[in-house]
């Protein structure tokens, strides 16, 4: 159907667009040569995901670049901007805890994530550590055994942490820099691989507490030793130049990807990840841009050891970063091993992904037949709360492609002063859609109310008046809250059998947006709950009132807080006062 213009296409690289019947961009690639690449969508029988995305393509235009290099960041930032639906199947925005480790003003330890930390020549950083866990442990065990600063900001007087000889006193600045030095020095020496100094160190702890009688406190650092072989012992690949590399294995079958980076970290494999999808169009192309935007938001090593399969000297300069494909020796059995292990999580894990993503696809494709929506890709769904006629709030969450989108869930606190159902529905659906028009934003294809003919009438009423053809459904409940019919926009009933995948697909649409709004008018409540109980205290204002409430989050925790928590926000002299007051409460 594109003969002519795809006639049109030249034989040069660059990134073609697909479009679908509203004109909006469904999947964007990269090509060495677009006219062969583009072409090849539509001269040959496709399967699987492809099938699929051809048949919703209406259209197509394409970019043509100077290089390959430009293509492929011409394809990043189009695939950033419009967020098509059939890219989305390698989005992976999950980044991994490092330790940070500041040496200015004062030695302080603790959990950072990668694009929190500012670079500067007092920090270092240790990991990534895949296991968050783990991260934090360490971190634990360091502070305790090292009398490293803990608290936050510059005290007038000495803590608590100072007396039981966890702290060298930073607040007094009566700080012995030989000390801070063979700390320091320790420190770095394990967290660069060398357990041998911390274990001395505990053992030593276990001794002194054992003589003292102080049996629970050797028994919990017994307990930090045995962990900390656990650690060590799963560290079983060790090269000796101390570079920090990542190491990337993939393994692909059926139309599924499972990709596993090992990261090196000082010679040592601290730690592995694995994550599968499926892939809609050229797997190469697919990987290479699912490597590329990993980087984007975790630390970039020194070294990245791949197979040369994909294209090492292009990934080479977007990630800036020495890309090398191992022929022999250790790093060989890394790169091994990194795709031994992307072959068992596919292997292993094949059967039960794809089962699920047969069963929420064809749920959102049957859903999508009921109500006569051939393409349904995006699912609104909203749910008011008002419960004990106070806060009323609004929630929506969204389903892509069946599943949760939760990156795309908002909250929104209602202006009216009365409980409305049918004028906070109206409330809430004007300013999802206005604010979306405003700022271009994706449109869902169905929106689904959690109730009724009154609901689905004040959001029809909205969507007309903001001139916007969505289609609305409701979910009609029973008296133990339960979906027990779907509403369409014409206001009738559609049967849908219990045992049904739509059925148990729409209720998990609803107990998801149940749970978002609920919990969200939970914690509205609560912050009224402690401002209104704050404000009987002499001495805490409207400032102050926000400070605990930002801080503590609950009037049992400000109740259980310390002194020396509660001097980070309010004067010492009121903490008396505070006390008194909250002596008798609870909750």
């Amino acid at each position: 159907m594109f003969k002519d213009k795809l006639s049109l296409i030249p034989h040069a690289p660059g990134s073609y667009q697909m479009l679908d019947k509203d004109g909006v961009i469904i999947y964007v690639g990269k090509a060495k040569d677009l006219h062969k690449r583009v072409s090849s969508y539509f001269n040959r029988t496709q399967t699987g995901k492809t099938a699929k995305l051809v048949s919703e393509i209406a259209d197509f235009t394409y970019i043509v670049a100077t290089s390959e290099l430009e293509a492929f960041l011409i394809e990043i930032n189009l695939i950033k901007k419009y967020d098509p639906k059939y890219n989305i199947l390698l989005t992976d925005d999950k980044s991994y805890p490092y330790i940070e480790y500041i040496k200015k003003p004062y030695p302080k330890l603790k959990i950072s994530r990668y694009l929190t930390v500012k670079k500067k020549d007092n920090k270092l950083l240790f990991g990534p550590y895949p296991n968050s866990y783990a991260a934090r442990r360490i971190v634990n065990l360091i502070n305790r055994l090292y009398p490293l600063k803990k608290c936050e900001g510059i005290k007038k007087e000495v803590c608590l942490y100072y007396h039981i000889g966890e702290c060298l006193g930073y607040c007094q600045k009566n700080i012995d820099e030989d000390k801070i030095k063979v700390m320091e020095n320790e420190i770095l020496s394990f967290l660069r691989g060398n357990d041998n100094i911390l274990k001395s160190k505990i053992l030593e702890k276990i001794k002194i507490f054992s003589e003292n009688l102080n049996y629970e406190m050797a028994l919990e650092l017994k307990n930090e030793l045995n962990y900390i072989d656990i650690i060590m012992n799963k560290q079983k690949i060790e090269l000796h130049d101390y570079t920090n590399r990542d190491v990337i294995g993939y393994y692909t079958k059926n139309g599924y990807a499972s990709i596993t980076i090992l990261f090196i970290r000082n010679g040592k494999l601290v730690g592995s990840k694995n994550h599968i999808t499926s892939i809609t169009d050229n797997e190469i192309d697919e990987l290479e841009y699912y490597i590329s935007k990993f980087y984007i938001r975790n630390e970039i090593p020194k070294e990245i050891l791949l197979g040369n399969e994909l294209d090492i000297d292009l990934l080479s300069k977007i990630i800036s970063t020495k890309i090398i494909s191992p022929q022999k020796g250790i790093k060989k059995q890394l790169l091994k091993m990194a795709i031994m292990n992307a072959k068992i999580s596919l292997e292993n894990e094949y059967e039960l992904i794809k089962k699920d993503e047969e069963k929420t696809e064809k749920s959102n494709e049957e859903l999508g037949n009921l109500l006569n929506i051939p393409s349904l890709n995006r699912i609104d769904i909203f749910d008011n709360s008002n419960l004990f006629g106070d806060f009323s709030v609004s929630g929506m969450v969204v389903f892509i492609n069946g599943k949760p989108a939760k990156k795309e869930y908002r909250k929104y606190k209602i202006t009216l002063d009365k409980n409305d159902d049918y004028h906070t529905m109206q409330e809430v659906i004007y300013r999802r859609y206005q604010r979306a028009l405003v700022d271009q934003t994706k449109l869902p294809e169905l929106i689904i109310v959690d109730g009724g003919e009154n609901q689905i009438n004040a959001a029809t009423s909205i969507l007309q008046q903001l001139n916007l053809n969505i289609k609305v459904v409701g979910l009609k409940k029973d008296n133990h809250h339960r979906t027990n019919a779907l509403i369409n926009s014409n206001l009738e009933e559609i049967d849908i059998p219990k045992d049904s995948n739509v059925f148990f697909y729409l209720t998990r649409m609803q107990d998801e947006v149940h749970r978002f709004t609920i919990n969200y008018h939970r914690q509205l409540r609560s912050k009224k709950s402690i401002k209104s109980l704050l404000d009987d205290i002499d001495g805490i204002g409207p400032k102050r009132k926000k400070e605990l409430l930002n801080k503590f989050g609950s009037l049992i925790k400000i109740k259980e807080a310390s002194d020396e928590e509660l001097r980070k926000v309010i004067p010492e002299k009121i903490i008396p006062t505070l006390r008194e007051f909250l002596k008798n409460y609870h909750p």
